[in-house]
């Protein structure tokens, strides 16, 4: 499962892309130079229960601490999946 990251500077997401088709995403908009909001995660139906949202939070998580960048869950997602994983919680703000 290769999963990418596109941003303009601003928004971006991190997705999983299927026969060139998006079936995963989690898209973020930044809120300063060092501070990310996790907006929304969207997994196709085809793919849930298989942990593909979880491997984008581990992929954004990878990305924010490369760049030290903080992050604000307000993805109810996301927000559930870091209370569960205590060893992703040192990006939060």
């Amino acid at each position: 499962m290769e999963i990418k990251h596109q941003s303009d500077g601003r928004r971006g997401s991190f997705y999983l892309e299927v026969e060139g088709s998006k079936k995963a995403e989690m898209v973020y908009v930044m809120a300063g130079p060092k501070k990310m909001i996790i907006e929304h995660t969207e997994v196709d139906e085809e793919l849930k229960g298989q942990g593909v949202g979880l491997q984008l939070l581990k992929k954004l998580v990878d990305w924010v601490r490369n760049e030290e960048i903080k992050v604000i869950p307000l993805c109810p997602f996301a927000k559930a999946t870091f209370a569960r994983h205590a060893e992703l919680r040192d990006v939060l703000n």
